[in-house]
């Protein structure tokens, strides 16, 4: 906290006024300022000498009166913002009405969530002026009629999670406040803390784009501007604001965005003017040290910013909430709000100060319980007739210029000798006297007291700046988030995790104390202390989150800025546009020392996971961007050392499911270095990883050790055999467990919603012993492998996501191994089918004949099954016109099929010979088999928010004829893509009336775009006349079921620019990104 001007501390008595000088350089936060401090002891103040001051002539002609602050607005215009926010039923029972998709990843798979509004009330007031309108607004019609329009719909989308907000696009309500200037007044809430990109939409449909230039600290109010001039087609209208006209039981109208209908008319009588504010739950936006008004109106998502009228067409509050159990919605006085606009269009920058310290109305009756005597509660009622209550102190944030100085349940009777009762009069004295010391006369325990307190700027306290880092933000400690959780209003501020801080379980609502044990207490730290990082190097981070500040966590981070920019962004009080300063990135360290660990000694009682835990390593997998059909970013398991000379490393591919990511591998639980990927089974549940074998020194790991005939594929494991399992434990700790085989049978997988890899084809073991683990090795009690313990993941028929561990031949990868030993090429090919068993009975009755039948006995050691085609697994391939469902295998280039691994993956021929049962008729059909990718994805594009690649295996499943090569495989938060409607699962067809077929089209054609944007940066009515289209580009789009949608998309290269990231030409296994179009 910065230095605070010296306080003093006033006692009095009846005898004596004594004045203690603080000493110079004292901090203001001092514990020396307070009561109880000997250096400050403030002497009781008798109920005669606050009756002085009550009752002072002096006080009496400064005194804080509605028709001083409130007096009445020339007329003005507002503008509205789409939004709403629907609290669940655990949360309080009030809301935000603003509509609003969230993600701590910032990526939406469906359709954003529509959520709440809130709402505000204010404190009683003394209607002013000539009321008696009658003859001229004899009904609601005119006065509805020219009110409308002024009032637009807003449409937003929050760019970036900040502060209290998250990304996301939503709807609101605004009014033309001032229609020379092109004001428009909304909710906070709307114009939003974070950065935004809105457009207003008024009642003849003529669009705007909307320039947020205020949003208060505190207060749910801010202001929107445009530009007047480019409404073309109608006359520019505005609402006059009335706060001095509100009074009990008035008949009242809310017009706006309601539910989003665009134009909703509610009614309503004004209940109450002097409610407490509604409370939306802890960490989120909240307003205090105001009243709202209430009203039955029933109110819902979208109407944040829609004005209250009279019947004589007068602003005369602002809605902004409502309870999500009944129809009460809130509405927020205008009497700050007015005071606001007016020093907005002098071109001022509007006064806010503070003390830190929240008050609370209370009535007189819980006044007098906190000590308030009956002589003091005579005066205040004589002098404020109306008043029912006065003002006491809520709670006062630590380390602000009122911490140790005013204490919870203190009765505040005057600031500067002015007596108060309501919180205009407060915001008047604190907004006057920014920099400057106050004076506060309190009543504590019935003794009076006099302090003085610094008033600081509200600004100072409201960030306005934060930094994009890993796919993250970080922002400084705000005002609003520290006050829900009694934190002094300073420290780096998690608003989103994103892909490095993930990393480390760094997730949004966090404080971030070090990094790399430097001291991170500021944004510029932070950034310091992040560049002076190497990339690819893993650091302790210290922090603790808000709603757990008692329990500091320290965690490893990996240090991985490559993915994404590293920027500071900074707003512009001129433009609204948060500015963007590139940051300088870890660089990458050259200087990779090698190192040496121990594995354990297990001992003989875990026999033979003493002679296997030097082949076991743990995996950790982090994922940049959602592609490929991924729905979290952070997966984790077992691998094992298939060639120590040469790193190689296999595991699961529920642990490295993508060819796109970071993967870390540790060895003994020790040494933790990273490796590569160089091959993706697109069959088989299997990955196969690289590692740089000088990087562990001396570390004595082993190869794993196979049972030859396990490995050649002469033998497998069947029911009842005896193994043991060896596996790693979800503590890291061995699990020893001798068991037999209870089955062997083909493993089942489904299709998943969005479209992910999944095993087909493949036979497993179970076990009548499974224990809980994250995956292991069946061995013999030799430490011979005689299969992998693998976990399979897929959805259950109702979509939802499961998981299971089975048994997998090693002599599936035997081939991979070899060929890749032999060139490092290993080339896969597939009859894109899957098969599926049927029983003997069946096959008879589909017309199998007995020859066949004995020929099958004759050549199987168990009984005897057939595989039938269950499905296809891609249109595109040359099977899809061969075989169809139902056919029965008989025999692949002659030789009768009897396990499904000769027909699963055909490493070597194209095109096969395959004999099949087909309506009770066999037939020999030549197949040219399809060479599969082992690493599929090379290549993603980032565009307005969309992420884009071309569709992969899964995807080719699920549809029967693809639309283009162009997919749309993820959607950002808060980005156009989200915002307008382009949908994760679909293909981009065409753009501007361009055929759009393959990845490089696109390119062409958003590099075309791109070019278009920059020449006509300054002149966009040279496109289109005067017109808004011009910032629009058409899109047409395919679902999987072939229905075509035309979309109309904003783009937006300043928050949103576009990026490239592909495979590097000359290393196949590591990524580049780029982040110029141009050079695509």
């Amino acid at each position: 906290m910065d230095q605070k001007e010296p306080r003093n501390t006033q006692n009095i008595n009846d005898n004596e006024k004594t004045k203690k000088q603080t000493p110079a350089g004292t901090n203001a936060n001092s514990a020396n300022f307070s009561p109880e401090s000997p250096e400050a002891t403030p002497v009781r103040m008798e109920t005669e000498k606050v009756q002085e001051i009550i009752n002072s002539e002096e006080i009496k002609e400064k005194e804080y009166t509605p028709s001083e602050e409130l007096s009445e607005m020339d007329s003005g215009n507002t503008k509205v913002r789409r939004g709403s926010r629907r609290l669940s039923d655990a949360a309080p029972p009030f809301s935000r009405r603003k509509t609003l998709a969230q993600s701590d990843l910032m990526a939406v798979f469906y359709m954003p969530n529509t959520m709440k509004q809130h709402t505000v009330t204010e404190i009683p007031f003394e209607p002013e002026g000539d009321l008696d309108y009658q003859d001229e607004f004899p009904s609601w019609e005119p006065t509805l009629e020219r009110a409308i329009k002024a009032i637009v719909s807003i449409k937003a989308n929050c760019v970036r999670s900040f502060d209290t907000e998250t990304s996301g696009n939503y709807t609101a309500t605004g009014f033309v406040v001032d229609a020379k200037n092109g004001i428009i007044l909304s909710n906070r809430h709307v114009v939003n803390p974070a950065p935004i990109v809105a457009q207003a939409f008024f009642t003849n449909y003529e669009e705007v784009e909307l320039l947020p230039i205020y949003r208060d600290p505190i207060h749910d109010f801010g202001f929107f501007k445009f530009d007047p001039s480019k409404i073309k087609f109608m006359d520019l209208c505005e609402i006059k604001l009335a706060p001095n006209k509100s009074k009990v039981g008035m008949e009242i109208r809310v017009v706006g965005n309601d539910a989003g209908e665009k134009l909703s008319i509610l009614s309503g009588t004004l209940a109450r003017l002097d409610r407490n504010s509604p409370d939306y739950g802890v960490g989120e936006y909240n307003d205090f040290n105001t009243f709202y008004m209430q009203a039955a109106s029933g109110t819902s998502g979208g109407s944040s910013g829609s004005p209250v009228l009279n019947i004589y067409g007068d602003a005369i509050a602002l809605n902004a909430g409502g309870s999500n159990k009944a129809s009460s919605s809130y509405y927020l006085p205008l009497n700050r709000i007015a005071k606001a606009l007016r020093h907005i269009q002098a071109g001022e920058l509007v006064p806010r100060g503070t003390i830190q310290t929240e008050f609370e109305h209370l009535p007189y009756d819980e006044l007098r319980r906190l000590g308030l005597g009956h002589q003091l509660e005579k005066s205040m009622r004589e002098k404020y007739p109306d008043e029912t209550g006065m003002l006491s102190v809520k709670n006062v944030m630590p380390g602000g210029p009122a911490h140790n100085i005013l204490h919870s349940g203190d009765i505040l009777i005057a600031m500067n000798d002015h007596p108060l009762t309501n919180f205009i009069q407060i915001a008047q004295v604190l907004d006057d006297n920014v920099g400057a010391n106050i004076k506060l006369t309190i009543l504590r325990c019935r003794k009076a007291y006099t302090m003085y307190v610094n008033v600081m700027d509200l600004h100072l306290i409201t960030p306005s700046k934060f930094v994009e880092i890993g796919g993250g933000v970080v922002n400084e400690l705000s005002y609003q988030v520290a006050r829900g959780y009694g934190l002094p209003v300073q420290g780096v501020y998690v608003a989103s995790s994103g892909h490095m801080l993930g990393s480390a379980s760094v997730w949004r609502g966090s404080i971030i104390m070090s990094i790399n044990h430097k001291k991170t207490e500021t944004l510029e730290e932070f950034s310091k202390v992040v560049s002076s990082l190497s990339s690819g190097t893993r650091v302790p981070i210290r922090y603790f989150a808000i709603d757990q500040q008692h329990k500091e966590k320290v965690m490893i981070m990996n240090v991985a800025c490559e993915w994404h920019p590293f920027r500071m962004a900074k707003l512009s009080q001129s433009t609204g546009l948060w500015e963007y300063t590139e940051l300088i990135k870890p660089k990458k360290s050259d200087n990779l020392i090698a190192q040496t660990v121990r594995f354990p000694n297990l001992g003989n009682n875990l026999k033979p996971a003493n002679l296997l835990w030097p082949s076991i390593v743990s995996i950790d997998f982090h994922i940049p961007y959602l592609v490929d059909g991924m729905v979290t970013t952070q997966f984790y398991g077992p691998g094992y050392i298939i060639d120590k000379d040469e790193g190689l490393i296999v595991c699961d591919r529920d642990t490295v499911p993508i060819s796109m990511g970071d993967v870390s591998v540790t060895f003994a639980q020790s040494l933790v270095i990273s490796a590569k990927i160089i091959l993706l089974h697109p069959i088989y549940n299997f990955t196969i990883l690289k590692y740089d074998v000088n990087l562990i020194g001396d570390t004595l790991v082993k190869s794993l050790e196979f049972e030859p005939e396990y490995w050649e594929g002469s033998k497998k494991l069947d029911q009842g055999d005896p193994v043991v399992l060896v596996a790693i434990g979800n503590d890291h700790n061995p699990i020893v467990r001798r068991t037999l085989v209870s089955s062997r049978t083909m493993l089942s997988t489904r299709e998943c919603a969005p479209p992910r890899w999944r095993a087909t084809n493949v036979e497993g073991v179970n076990l009548e012993d499974q224990p809980s683990c994250q995956g292991g090795l069946l061995t013999n009690e030799k430490g011979q492998v005689l299969s992998f313990w693998m976990n399979f993941s897929s959805q259950d028929s109702k979509g939802k996501e499961m998981a299971f561990m089975a048994g997998v031949d090693p002599s599936i990868l035997e081939p991979v191994i070899r060929a890749y030993k032999k060139d490092g090429r290993v080339t896969i090919r597939s009859l894109d089918v899957e098969f599926w068993t049927i029983r003997p009975a069946a096959a008879r009755s589909l017309g199998l004949s007995n020859r066949r039948l004995q020929e099958m006995e004759s050549n199987s050691k168990s009984y005897s099954k057939f595989y039938y085609v269950l499905g296809l697994l891609n249109t595109q391939s040359p099977s899809y016109k061969l075989f169809k469902s139902g056919d029965i295998l008989l025999e692949l280039n002659g030789k009768l099929v009897t396990n499904i691994e000769q027909v699963a993956v055909i490493y070597d021929k194209d095109p096969v010979k395959i004999t099949i049962l087909r309506d009770g008729n066999e037939m020999d059909i030549p197949v040219h088999t399809s060479e599969l990718s082992i690493l599929e994805t090379k290549k993603v594009i980032g565009w307005a928010g969309g992420i884009i690649q071309e569709p992969y295996r899964a995807v080719q499943e699920q549809v029967k004829k693809l639309p283009s090569k162009v997919y749309v495989t993820c959607t950002l938060f808060g980005s156009p893509a989200s915002g307008y409607g382009l949908k994760p699962g679909v293909w981009i067809t065409e753009i501007e009336g361009n055929k759009i077929y393959t990845m490089d089209d696109f390119i062409d054609r958003i590099q075309s775009l791109a070019k278009r944007s920059e020449d006509y940066s300054g002149d966009k009515e040279s496109i289109l006349e005067g017109a808004i289209e011009s910032g629009y580009v058409r899109l047409n789009v395919v679902n999987k079921i072939g229905v075509s949608k035309v979309i109309s998309m904003r783009l937006d290269e300043h928050y949103w620019p576009s990026m490239c990231i592909t495979v590097k030409d000359d290393n196949p296994f590591e990524w580049s990104c780029n982040f110029d179009i141009s050079k695509f």
